[in-house]
């Protein structure tokens, strides 16, 4: 008997060393990432130029199908001839008409069966979802509205094959009526060599992807305003630009310059179309796509191609903008609305002014010629009237052709009498603009390159004042590349305080921001920036933002009573340090946001900061991500990776001195399309105290208790040389651990983790 149990023994010790084994030796799971070329953080601005707004263009995703004249024009009559049709009736051009701009400007299509040409289209089969425009197409990844192809080689094939659309049911006898045509022998062979054998259906397809790339939309009042022309926009499409890059209303956020397109999806609660079943978008193409997400549209052109969104509910930009006002869908009660999209309050004049701007994004210039006819003999669409050009013509009034500003190097006062703005539209590149002490109550917007504002303090040291009076939504918006500002006092703004947006070489100092709403002091998409010597106090997401932007300092700066204190977002290579972060809701953020350009947080150091007393009630907007933060965080690193925290003070945080965090802790899978793990963190030589003693409920409903430290364990390469730090799990892995240790510890931890669910 004893022999049976000593054997009985042996076997399970055999087995629970196996076991230790296997967990030793299986790989951790690591994000994927995209490399550095793909980042997508930072500034984007050309250089030399005279405008920050002025921005490199993407690759134009060609797929490898290298573009020729050839190609181009045989491309072009095909997009125009109905013989890419099962029944020889339907065009490319029927639907995408180049004078809506190459849309249909219909609610829905209309595919097979129907009768005539783009908004004069009627009858046949009725499709679910709006034409979508072509202009500037060759910059996507993403086509149709869900994103379900990556080029334009593929896009085509869906309406070639679709039968309810081109209908075509064999490829192979689509290549053989082409071929029965001498001309298109010719043209095929012109364009690929190969004489008939070249007339194949691929072949066809790569002609019309070559030439939807020719329609290039990039010479726009609004370029040429970007390139220097400051009169090629009318004064209202000035106003009008400087909302778009409001923090009120964030349209810059999506629909970034210079294509004012996405390929990421969004929920923004379009109401389903009269008649239609609801369209689950994303979410019916991918696995994890989210219910109702829709690819972000090009605004290029878009005074042309109305009615709007994925079903074409809304018949003009008075109307969508109303719906944007409202909060999107949030109005109808929808919770799951992209954070961005908070509503806002505009004057009719400022709708007026933003329609204008979306008018300043209209350019034909590479408008094709409609053939008139095709090698197939059958009828060609014809031009058909857009009275939206007229109504272009008229809004895009700017007088053009004015004169870059010239000299620079020069100091301009701002005299009594006089605004900030004035003086600044008198500035040339290079200029520093001094304002007296004072207070202004006025918004400032900068384009120009090298433009320093600086205030003039008084004798007692107090800085000039910018005062929005709870009424104005930004202080400064700057657009400028090489752009300084200092020794201002910026306070009661509703959006923010200083935006630097799309910028290269930012410098922020010596400012006391106060109240300014959503963020104090805000660079996004912006290239190395400094912001030092301020203080930020009472914002209701972050006192210091940087987002998405690459080579970030935050230093000696001092946050408090805000929700988030400084807030690194989707950053690459940031560095805190010298901070005094107090009393905000959570002290210090570094986090990896899904939905966005930029897709890492990567390369941050944090160090030497005080971090005390973060337990100021959460006051975020409902619905942002900033609302999600529960009172009482120190430091919080969510899916960040390779961040090293050091030499920091961390003390009174009643939930945690210092956490990590995968993004599922706050967002669900399917809004996430970037790796959520925090990864190769290090943690050491941190002074904490008191931290932990009162957890948010957010924490504690979950088993999790306050601690110094909190790891979810859930990212591969965290180490912690904490000692003395009270830490949850009480037991966390250092830096002097071998790596089959590290990999049996996270393994068992997670198969814990899982059991307990």
């Amino acid at each position: 008997m004893k022999t049976r149990i000593l054997q009985v023994l042996a076997v399970l010790a055999a087995a629970l060393v196996l076991l230790l084994a296997v967990a030793a030796l299986t790989p951790i799971p690591r994000d994927d990432h995209p490399g550095p070329e793909a980042y997508g953080a930072g500034a984007s601005s050309v250089q030399p130029s005279l405008t920050g707004l002025l921005r490199a263009f993407p690759p134009i995703n060609d797929m490898g199908n290298t573009s020729t004249p050839q190609k181009v024009e045989l491309g072009r009559l095909l997009f125009f001839d109905p013989v890419l049709s099962e029944e020889d009736d339907l065009s490319c051009a029927h639907c995408h008409h180049p004078d809506y701009g190459f849309a249909d400007g219909l609610p829905q299509a209309l595919g097979r069966g129907g009768v005539g040409a783009g908004p004069e289209r009627s009858g046949g089969v009725s499709l679910a979802r709006n034409t979508p425009g072509l202009w500037n197409a060759a910059f996507t990844s993403a086509l149709f509205w869900d994103g379900r192809v990556d080029s334009l080689e593929y896009q085509a094939l869906v309406p070639l094959n679709h039968a309810d659309e081109m209908a075509v049911a064999n490829n192979e006898a689509l290549a053989a009526e082409l071929r029965a045509i001498p001309q298109y022998v010719a043209l095929f062979d012109a364009a690929f060599g190969g004489g008939a054998e070249s007339v194949t259906a691929e072949n066809a397809v790569r002609a019309l992807a070559a030439f939807e790339r020719t329609l290039l939309s990039q010479n726009s009042p609004f370029d040429r305003y970007a390139a220097g022309d400051l009169q090629a926009l009318t004064p209202a499409q000035r106003r009008g630009l400087t909302l778009f890059r409001s923090a009120a209303l964030r349209c810059f956020e999506c629909h970034s310059a210079p294509t004012f397109a996405g390929d990421t999806f969004r929920v923004i609660g379009v109401p389903d179309a009269p008649g239609l079943p609801h369209d689950e978008g994303r979410a019916a193409v991918v696995a994890d796509g989210v219910d109702g997400a829709f690819k972000i549209p090009t605004l290029r052109n878009v005074a042309l191609t109305a009615p709007y969104m994925h079903n074409g509910v809304f018949g003009t930009l008075e109307e969508v903008i109303a719906f944007y006002e409202k909060g999107g869908g949030r109005a109808e009660g929808r919770t799951d609305i992209d954070p961005f999209l908070q509503g806002f309050d505009l004057t009719e004049q400022e709708k007026a002014d933003l329609i204008a701007f979306l008018y300043a994004l209209t350019d034909e210039s590479a408008l094709p010629e409609i053939p008139a006819s095709v090698p197939s003999g059958l009828p060609v669409v014809g031009p058909i009237p857009n009275f939206a050009r007229d109504i272009a013509e008229d809004v895009n009034a700017g007088s053009g052709g004015g004169q870059p500003p010239s000299g620079g190097g020069r100091t301009l006062t701002v005299q009594p009498g006089q605004t900030i703005q004035e003086v600044v539209d008198q500035a040339a590149p290079g200029d520093t603009i001094l304002i007296p002490h004072g207070v202004y109550y006025e918004r400032i917007v900068i384009d120009l390159n090298g433009i320093t504002l600086l205030g003039v303090p008084n004798d007692a040291g107090e800085y000039p004042i910018l005062d929005g009076r709870g009424e104005l939504s930004d202080a400064v918006i700057s657009s400028g590349n090489d752009f300084e500002i200092g020794y201002l006092h910026v306070r009661d703004y509703t959006d923010n305080g200083v935006i630097a947006e799309g910028v290269t070489g930012v410098y922020m100092h010596h400012i006391v921001a106060e109240n300014t709403g959503t963020y104090g002091l805000y660079p996004v998409q912006s290239t190395d920036v400094l912001i030092e010597e301020s203080v930020v106090s009472g914002a209701n997401d972050a006192g210091i933002y940087a987002g998405q932007s690459l080579n970030v300092v935050v230093r000696d700066n001092e946050v408090y009573e805000n929700v988030l204190g400084i807030e690194l977002e989707n950053v690459v290579n940031g560095e805190v340090y010298g901070n005094y972060a107090h009393d905000n809701t959570n002290g210090i953020l570094i986090v990896l946001l899904p939905q966005l350009t930029s897709k890492v947080s990567v390369n941050t150091v944090i160090y030497d900061n005080r971090v005390e007393n973060n337990n100021h009630e959460n006051f975020a907007k409902a619905n942002t991500a900033a609302s999600k933060m529960p009172p009482g965080s120190g430091i919080a690193l969510i899916a960040a990776d390779e961040v090293e925290v050091y030499a920091n003070v961390i003390s009174g945080n009643k939930t945690a001195g210092l956490g990590i965090f995968n993004l599922t802790i706050a967002f669900d899978t399917a809004e996430i399309d970037i790796g959520p793990r925090p990864e190769n963190v290090y943690i050491h030589d941190n002074q904490f105290a008191d931290n932990g003693y009162d957890a948010d409920e957010f924490l504690t409903a979950m088993g999790i208790p306050g601690a110094d430290i909190l790891w979810d364990i859930s990212g591969a390469g965290v180490r912690v040389d904490q000692p003395d730090a009270v830490a949850f799990p009480p037991v966390l892995p250092t830096s002097r651990w071998p790596a089959p240790a590290y990999t049996l510890y996270w393994n068992l931890m997670n198969w814990l983790i899982g059991l307990l669910g």
